[in-house]
C-alpha cells in the first residue's frame, strides 16, 4: 500500500478541515495516490472517492435543561455549593448592582425635571449612604419628599397671603385713624377759631 499522507494532507488544506476528517477510499487508491495537485484532489472530491467526515455532534440538550432546571433553583441545594456566599455572588457586587441602579434612575428623573438638582444631590447622598435598599423605596421616598415640598410651599404661600392681607389691615386701619384724627384736628381748629 502506497503512502496517501501527502495527498490527506492537501485534501484538508484544500477543505480547511483537519487531517483527521479525511476519508480516503481503500477500493481508489491507485488514482488517489496519483494525485499530486490541489486541482487533482478538487477533482477526486467530485468523484467520490475522497470524502470529508461531517463533525462528531456533542449535544448540549442536557447541558441546556439542566441550566433551565438551575434557572428554577433546582440542584442548588447546600450539597451542591463549593464556596462561601461571598465568593459566590460577593456582596460588593450586589451593592455595585444597587448603587448603579439607584444612581441611573436619580439621574432620569433630574434629566425628566421629577426633581431639582438640589433634590437629586440629597438623594444621591442618600443612596451611597446605604438608606434604600431598592428602587421601590426610593421612588416612595421621592413620592414623599415632593409632597412634603409642596406642602410647604402651600403653606409657606399661605402665610405669605395671610401676612399681607393683614398687612394691607393695618394700612388701611391706620389710614382710618389718621383721617379721624385730622377730622377732629380740622374741629378742634375751627372751635378754636370761633
Amino acid at each position: 500500500m502506497s503512502d496517501l499522507s501527502s495527498q490527506k494532507r492537501l485534501a484538508a488544506s484544500v477543505y480547511g478541515v483537519g487531517k483527521r476528517k479525511i476519508y480516503l477510499d481503500p477500493s481508489h487508491l491507485s488514482e488517489i495516490a496519483n494525485a499530486n495537485s490541489r486541482a487533482n484532489i478538487r477533482r477526486l472530491k467530485q468523484d467520490g472517492f475522497i470524502i470529508i467526515k461531517p463533525e462528531v455532534v456533542h449535544s448540549r440538550s442536557r447541558a441546556r435543561e439542566h441550566e433551565a432546571a438551575k434557572a428554577k433553583g433546582r440542584h442548588t441545594g447546600t450539597g451542591k455549593r463549593k464556596g462561601s456566599a461571598e465568593a459566590r455572588m460577593p456582596t460588593k457586587v450586589l451593592w455595585m448592582r444597587r448603587q448603579r441602579v439607584l444612581r441611573r434612575m436619580l439621574r432620569k428623573y433630574r434629566e425628566d425635571g421629577k426633581i431639582n438638582r438640589h433634590l437629586y444631590h440629597e438623594l444621591y447622598m442618600k443612596a451611597k449612604g446605604n438608606v434604600f435598599k431598592n428602587k421601590r423605596v426610593l421612588m416612595e421616598h421621592i413620592h414623599k419628599a415632593k409632597a412634603e415640598q409642596t406642602r410647604t410651599k402651600i403653606l409657606q404661600d399661605q402665610m405669605e397671603a395671610r401676612r399681607t392681607k393683614n398687612k394691607a389691615a393695618r394700612e388701611r386701619r391706620a389710614g382710618r385713624i389718621a383721617e379721624k384724627r385730622s377730622a377732629i384736628a380740622a374741629v378742634e381748629v375751627e372751635e378754636t377759631k370761633e
